[in-house]
């Protein structure tokens, strides 16, 4: 049973890691961080020297914010992909058809895909942050000091949620167009969720709102949360989701 587990959630890995959608959010989602970092070099320092800026202990985590396109971008097509067309001979056909013959357990299925997914992402999260923070210190030197480790794993934490959120939305739609398409503006264009903590106190437990307090110390919220109890609420909006997710795919056709 065990190694039959550990056979699916390989498979799903190089299955994962053999879509061309999926490299795009790796490579965007690895760079755009250590490149923002850059950009913002000079003005960081000006805002250091001149005062303006007083509070140095978000730089660096607080730019991994924009890389976030790459776990949305994974959470989406890892399940998305199964719901594309096998070729033009069976138009009808899915890869699930063939993914399912393989897995006949439709759970044990979800649960090798949300493994494979939660490493992956996991271990872009990782290797993004040290770049990040690896380049802050090197510009900045002793003006910046390093984030504890317990925030960095947080922020990775965060990360991988991230991923879980976008794949369980899409579980729910069966479709990656409009969740990743939401997703990716939502986070790098205009945020409806922040938007909503300008409304109603109650948006700051959103998901993508609640977990960025994880790690950060300084963004403007207008309810402060302490970094567990964000945690606790993020992950309990995506088990909810991922139940739903996992109830629907349980009881669909394919």
């Amino acid at each position: 049973m065990v190694s039959a587990f550990r056979w699916a959630v390989a498979a799903e890995v190089r299955k994962l890691l053999g879509l061309p959608t999926a490299w795009i959010g790796i490579v965007l989602g690895t760079l755009l961080a250590p490149v923002i970092v850059l950009l913002n070099a000079p003005y960081i320092r000006r805002g250091i020297d001149d005062g303006t800026i007083t509070d140095t202990s978000d730089l660096g985590l607080q730019d991994l914010g924009v890389g976030l396109i790459g776990p949305m971008v994974l959470g989406v097509v890892i399940i998305s992909s199964e719901y594309t067309n096998t070729g033009h001979d069976a138009p009808r056909a899915r890869q699930l058809t063939a993914t399912l013959a393989a897995v006949p357990g439709r759970l044990r299925l979800l649960a090798a895909k949300t493994t494979a997914l939660v490493l992956v992402a996991a271990t872009q999260a990782a290797v993004t942050a040290a770049a990040a923070l690896t380049l802050t210190e090197a510009l900045h030197g002793d003006r910046v000091s390093a984030p504890a480790p317990g925030r960095v794993a947080a922020a990775v934490l965060y990360w991988t949620l991230i991923a879980l959120l976008s794949f369980a939305i899409t579980l729910i739609t069966r479709n990656g167009i409009v969740p990743l398409t939401f997703l990716i503006v939502n986070s790098t264009v205009v945020s409806v969720s922040y938007l909503l903590t300008k409304v109603t106190d109650a948006a700051a437990y959103l998901p993508d709102i609640v977990g960025a307090q994880m790690f950060l110390h300084t963004p403007d919220f207008p309810v402060r949360i302490a970094p567990l109890t964000a945690g606790l609420v993020m992950t309990a909006w995506i088990a909810a989701l991922l139940a739903v997710g996992a109830a629907l795919f349980h009881r669909r056709d394919t």
